[in-house]
């Protein structure tokens, strides 16, 4: 009889699921259910949970669409949730059970997203091998632009003079408690007119994200003449600085404002971090790369990561049966 067993997400399970995210190896606070539910609505939720002999071991946020199983649409990085103490045997059990159970309830597919490397305080790649094993589909690979804080990184001739503009334009840099005019003035009009889409959160939306999660989301703006001119918004934790949101109106490159702000986010205020991440500058699922905004990236020293999403078919899980010898 297995040791492993795993249930459905419910409510009752809040302070459990959130302790666990709390000191696991490879979570961040995407991973809090207060996160995870800013858009509950959105998603048919079907996170998992997984007890090795009463205790809990691992965890997999996850929503369900339609005979398919997703870690979860609705984050930027996913995966299997991990302690500090997990080994690549016990991983390999714990997977196994969970693809029985989503057999065992009629789901055909799960889909991964994983959690890219930086965010982990300890290695964590034991889901990656058990893709190879399972012989999962890659259906998907972003790359993302990372500098490593903590390397002797060189900024680009281009990105020193779009700093010497800034300051000759006497911009200024201001941290602020409210999204208001970066979504207004900035951000939704940017992406209505270049792409056609609208930002992933609302403002209701990283309003609500900002209350709960105060000192993992924070926004910086760029002001000329009291005139909001750029900004970003920024995901904390404890590795890593992300830029979620980055924007500036027509006049960036005359102002040089996005290089002014970046160059002082990675030089002065998340210096002390690994790791900033600029995000990826990919399109159309991973296969083509915007040219322009990967070069403006790579001018501050960031060098690439790569994110896999991958396909599993769930019937497959006795593969995970013969690794071991």
């Amino acid at each position: 009889m297995s040791q492993f067993s795993v249930k459905l997400y419910h409510p009752e399970y809040k302070a459990l699921w959130d302790n666990f995210v709390s000191s696991a190896k490879n979570s961040t606070f995407l991973f809090y259910r207060d996160f995870m539910e800013y858009h509950q609505n959105r998603f048919d939720d079907f996170s998992l949970l997984i007890f090795k002999d009463d205790i809990l071991v691992a965890l997999l946020p996850a929503n369900k669409a339609e005979n398919s199983i997703y870690s979860h649409q609705g984050l930027t990085y996913g995966g299997l949730i991990l302690n500090n103490k997990s080994k690549l045997y016990v991983t390999s059990k714990i997977f196994e059970e969970i693809l029985i159970f989503l057999n065992s309830n009629g789901i055909r597919s799960l889909y991964i997203k994983e959690i890219p490397s930086m965010y982990c305080d300890l290695p964590s790649d034991e889901l990656r091998y058990l893709m190879f094993i399972l012989d999962a589909k890659l259906v998907r690979r972003d790359s993302l632009s990372v500098l490593k804080l903590e390397s002797d990184f060189k900024i680009s001739k281009d990105r020193i003079a779009g700093n010497k503009r800034a300051k000759k334009h006497n911009l200024i840099i201001q941290e602020e408690d409210d999204f208001e005019s970066f979504w207004s003035t900035i951000l939704i009009p940017n992406l209505k007119n270049k792409h056609g889409t609208v930002p992933v959160h609302s403002l209701k939306e990283i309003r609500l994200l900002k209350n709960r999660f105060p000192n993992n989301i924070r926004q910086f703006n760029v002001y000329r003449n009291f005139e909001i001119v750029a900004g970003t918004t920024i995901f904390e934790t404890e590795n890593v600085a992300h830029s979620q949101y980055i924007s500036a109106n027509q006049d960036k490159n005359v102002l040089g404002s996005l290089d002014f702000l970046h160059l002082e986010l990675i030089r002065n205020i998340f210096k002390d971090k690994s790791y900033f991440d600029f995000g990826i500058s990919n399109e159309n699922n991973g296969l083509n790369i915007n040219k322009g905004l990967l070069y403006w990236k790579e001018g501050f020293g960031a060098r690439t990561l790569t994110q896999d999403f991958y396909s599993i078919d769930v019937s497959g899980f006795n593969k995970l049966k013969n690794i071991w010898i």
